[in-house]
């Protein structure tokens, strides 16, 4: 027993080292064989595992007399600490788990891969370690059943890369157990080694996955489908164990999910990884049923990954490629999962939502007698079930060619939408723009707010050409902006609610340009297009903002407007804005909507829009109010720049975000505005000569406040400055000749605008 232990601790240095081993590979056997009693799959008793290691091979024991090795200090237990077959079964599952794992690894020297190669191959084919391990499932030990679990997934991806037959027994224990939804545990170890076998192949760097995976989802293609037919038909309340169940159905979820990664990532089309498309009612149907919140949250967000094909980010650890060539197959399959949500959306799937959660304490969730119990809102639900319609009135309206219909369709459920929103955003949004209810669903997660913001865009934009193929660009225009903004998807307000969010902070942008975490770039650029053909309304939607604010007296950043030095004139201007009086007959000649049915909708533009960002923005720079990138669950590679350099990214976002922060980020001195080329003249000296003798005369000779329209131009001027300094230096990440484009284009129609003022 203690020569034993001796040699079994001695090979786990070495092979954690990925040294080579000394003796016959048949040797090692002797002790890697797991002593599991056949008859009733348990653990066998100290005994037995003494008798079986007697008998255990023709090999003697290997001798101990070597030299000690070397290494780091390991939790290894001394003999006399080991108690009986335990301790030793899970040291031999750790010793073959690490060595599967340096077989994997391209660090590990050829002489020792093969040596471990060697082993393994024979504990599978004379041991039939892969039965026993199955075997021990059923351990009541929830560790050495995990242990073993982990140690079969490894063996099984080990036979795939080798291309050695899978374990028949495995195949077989798999349709046994999941040809029926069961609620024993054995379902559940069934979908976690699935689960770990592809996570395996998508960490792997070989070549060859697609046929990996091919050769795996072939054994489970049919019954991956009569198990998702078994367990999400069943009546969840007639269950005996429901939080089998709720295991069971997290599992599956996991596995669904990267089963639907791998179909986009590796372009495989079984019938498995395509199942929740052909059968999304199914699906949707478990958000109905009388189940923990926690697990319709799961669901919510699951239908939100594939929906943005963000399916595997949180699973795979493998690099995803930033862009997808177009497949056909997805995207039909897409559009039946987008006409499925909306189908149940319009049955009342919204109404079967729990919103509120209870607060978490370190004694748990229960509210002990006399304490107060408070309740808010879960904005990771609103979240996700805001950006699941959006993105399926988006996809429907991609292939939809009837504009008469696709008015219909978002009036309803966008009106389903807010309504759904309206009692868990306070103050209400009856009080407000509804487009302001995006920013404020959507201000702590920039990657779902971005994303949410480039799919109300591609509404807009759809619905725009079909109105525009049908009808005349004059007729009915005031009744089209009241559709856009009584439906809160005009995109002129919803990007002017984003930027007073991040305080007009040029900086802000340039970081979300940067960085890879979000779709800005893709949807930055869209809006700039749209805001080309769109300025007149865009002018005039600042205006209405100005108005409403000043009317009101609503800051846009706050109580405390902070101050910013004119260079032209040394005159200190406040950020808080208000409109001039040309703003204003503008504003009182435009309406947002016509006649009889503009009232309610006047009313709640009178009302004004407070900013979310009264606090958050009080510094200079805004990008606090916003998440970090590394918090967000789920991130965007998207990009409409084909030149996109991810390799470079991190370095070089680290690079430009410290040379643009010494320059002009954080200072806010005059050094920020001299870096403008001379050759173009300043939007400062331009207000105050163009803008001056429109603006009322404050109290005391205080400069009168400039408006929104001003502040989006000087910071579109200073977001093109820091990109043209960083491409000097050759710190961009990608080449922005085509945003540099647009920006120039944009300050030369602002000039104008503001020349003729």
């Amino acid at each position: 027993m203690k020569v034993f232990c001796e040699v079994l601790e001695e090979l786990y240095k070495k092979v954690l080292l990925g040294a080579t081993l000394e003796n016959d590979s048949h040797d090692y056997i002797f002790y890697l064989n797991p002593a599991v009693s056949d008859q009733d799959c348990s653990t066998a008793t100290s005994l037995e595992w003494a008798n079986t290691c007697r008998i255990q091979g023709r090999h003697q024991p290997i001798s101990v007399g070597v030299a000690p090795i070397a290494v780091a200090p390991v939790c290894l237990k001394t003999n006399s600490q080991m108690s009986g077959s335990r301790e030793v079964m899970l040291l031999q599952l750790t010793v073959i788990k690490v060595m599967t794992t340096r077989i994997l690894s391209v660090k590990t020297e050829f002489h020792a891969k093969e040596q471990y190669r060697d082993v393994i191959k024979i504990l599978l084919e004379s041991a039939k370690v892969d039965s026993k391990l199955i075997c021990m499932f059923q351990n009541s030990d929830k560790l050495l059943s995990h242990m073993a679990a982990q140690c079969l997934a490894l063996l099984l991806y080990f036979q795939l890369r080798e291309k050695i037959t899978l374990s028949n027994s495995w195949i077989a224990f798999c349709q046994k157990n999941l040809s029926e939804c069961s609620e024993s545990n054995k379902a559940i170890y069934c979908l976690w080694t699935l689960t770990a076998i592809i996570k395996e192949i998508f960490k792997d760097s070989c070549s060859q996955k697609t046929e990996i995976l091919k050769q795996f989802l072939t054994h489970f293609d049919t019954i991956f489908e009569v198990f998702y037919n078994s367990l999400l038909s069943q009546h969840f309340e007639n269950c005996r164990d429901t939080s089998k169940i709720v295991n069971i159905l997290m599992c599956f979820l996991e596995l669904l999910e990267l089963l639907i990664a791998s179909r986009i990532h590796l372009k495989l089309h079984f019938t498995c990884q395509r199942i929740l498309f052909l059968k999304p009612s199914c699906m949707l149907e478990v958000i109905t049923w009388p189940i923990q919140a926690f697990v319709k949250r799961k669901v919510i967000i699951f239908l939100k990954k594939c929906l943005l094909c963000k399916v595997g980010e949180d699973l795979c650890r493998g690099s995803v490629p930033a862009l997808m060539p177009p497949d056909h197959h997805v995207a039909v399959d897409m559009l039946a999962l987008a006409n499925a949500v909306l189908q149940a959306v319009n049955s009342g799937l919204l109404k079967t939502l729990s919103v509120y959660e209870k607060h978490s304490f370190f004694g748990g969730d229960e509210v002990q007698p006399g304490c107060e119990h408070i309740t808010s809102p879960d904005h990771v639900i609103l979240r996700a079930a805001s950006l699941v319609i959006m993105k399926s009135l988006e996809i429907k309206f991609q292939n939809c060619s009837s504009a008469s219909e696709m008015k219909v369709d978002l009036q309803r459920f966008m009106s389903e939408l807010l309504t759904f929103l309206k009692p868990h955003l306070q103050p209400s949004l009856q009080l407000h723009n509804p487009c302001k209810w995006l920013s404020r669903v959507f201000i702590e997660q920039d990657d779902d707010m971005l994303e949410a913001a480039k799919a109300s865009l591609g509404i807009y934009l759809t619905l725009t050409r079909g109105c525009e193929a049908t009808e005349s660009l004059t007729q009915g225009k005031e009744m089209w902006d009241h559709h856009t903004h009584e439906n809160g998807y005009n995109p002129h307000c919803i990007f002017l609610f984003f930027l007073k969010n991040i305080g007009f902070d040029s900086t802000v942008l340039l970081d979300f340009l940067i960085s890879s975490e979000t779709c800005f770039l893709e949807y930055f650029v869209r809006y700039l297009k749209l805001l080309q053909k769109d300025w007149d309304n865009f002018f005039t939607i600042c205006n209405n903002f100005d108005a409403t604010e000043s009317k009101y007296d609503i800051s846009i950043c706050g109580c405390v407007p902070s101050l910013v030095q004119d260079p032209s004139t040394n005159q200190t201007i406040p950020h808080r804005l208000t409109a001039p009086h040309s703003h204003r007959d503008v504003c009182a000649r435009h309406s947002w909507a016509s006649d009889a049915p503009s009232e309610p909708l006047k009313a709640v533009m009178s009302k004004g829009a407070h900013t979310m960002c009264t606090s958050s923005l009080s510094s200079p720079r805004a990008s606090q109010s916003l998440v970090d990138y590394d918090s967000s669950d789920d991130s965007d590679v998207e990009s409409t720049d084909q030149c996109l350099a991810n390799s470079k990214q991190t370095s070089l976002h680290q690079q430009a975000t410290k040379e643009i922060q010494d320059a002009a980020g954080t200072s806010r001195d005059k050094k920020e505005f001299s870096l403008e080329p001379p050759s173009r003249p300043l939007v400062l000296k331009e207000f105050d000569t163009a803008f001056s003798f429109d603006c009322e005369v404050a109290p005391n000779d205080v400069v009168s406040e400039v408006g929104i329209f001003y502040r989006i131009v000087k910071c579109f001027q200073e977001l093109q400055d820091a990109i043209c300094r960083l491409r000097k230096k050759n710190l961009f990440p990608y080449n922005p000749t085509a945003l540099l484009k647009l920006l120039k284009y944009i300050e030369v129609i602002s000039n104008k605008t503001m020349n003729t003022l």
